[in-house]
């Protein structure tokens, strides 16, 4: 009688492979965004600057990738774990390898990569008219409390909620929008890219606020991010947070008029 060889040790293979991958991406972006943060505290009173004026096409180019990576090292942690999930439900059902996975974090990442076209343009315009700095800070007070209150109130809207829901819930997530074969994870991993947008769009766009190239706003933004999906009473983070923001954003809106 012919041994029939164990599926177990290629099933191992491709759990470490998407593990390398996951952790290869996430370590390599944040190597980026520290190693711009350290040349741009470097440059101290230089009059260099990380961003120019006027804009030319280069430039742009180089914004969209620096938004990329940064919503890649900031919002891809927090998905691994619907990641890993369906990848285990892919090893289990022998559909995919480690390809499908990869094919969902793809997916994920264009909805980001979107995000980020859109982040630039807004970058581009907030330049125009000179409420964000060289150095990718804003340079209005009533605009950044602006914006901490109009995050703040997002965070208790219901869509708010409904979208927290789907991001801890990933289990849920994959029975509600499951697709089969590899064009069906990368719909999977969109559909996941779109409610982590619809969810954190608002909390991403305070990176104006503290500025771009701030490694410590980027880090508490990203801590947060990460307790708020997956540390139990998500909600119940959400609304303190949103709270806070919303005092915070009024006391600057407060100050600006004085």
């Amino acid at each position: 009688m012919l041994a029939v060889p164990s599926l177990a040790p290629a099933r191992q293979r491709e759990k470490l492979v998407v593990w390398l991958a996951l952790a290869s991406v996430i370590i390599l972006s944040w190597a980026y965004l520290i190693a711009g943060a350290g040349t741009m505290q470097e440059m101290g009173g230089m009059t260099m600057a990380m961003s120019i004026w006027p804009w030319t096409i280069p430039h742009a180019v180089t914004m969209f990738f620096m938004w990329l990576v940064m919503m890649t090292a900031m919002m891809l942690p927090s998905a691994t774990p619907a990641i890993l999930l369906y990848s285990h439900i892919c090893r289990r059902g022998n559909t995919g390898g480690f390809v499908a996975p990869m094919l969902f974090a793809l997916g994920y990442l264009a909805v980001w990569a979107g995000f980020s076209v859109i982040a630039v343009c807004l970058q581009f315009l907030l330049e125009w008219t000179g409420f964000l700095s060289s150095m990718m800070e804003a340079t209005n007070i009533a605009l950044s409390g602006a914006m901490l209150f109009a995050a703040g109130l997002y965070q208790v809207t219901p869509l708010k909620y409904s979208c927290l829901r789907a991001c801890r819930s990933p289990l849920d997530f994959l029975m509600l929008h499951w697709h089969t074969g590899k064009t069906g994870a990368l719909k999977i991993g969109m559909w996941h890219g779109a409610y982590c947008v619809a969810c954190c769009w608002a909390l991403m766009l305070l990176l104006y606020v503290g500025g771009m190239m701030n490694l410590l706003w980027i880090v508490g933004i990203t801590i947060y991010v990460l307790v708020e999906k997956l540390v139990p009473g998500g909600r119940t983070i959400a609304t303190a947070g949103g709270a806070a923001l919303i005092v915070s954003g009024g006391l600057l809106l407060i100050t600006s008029l004085r």
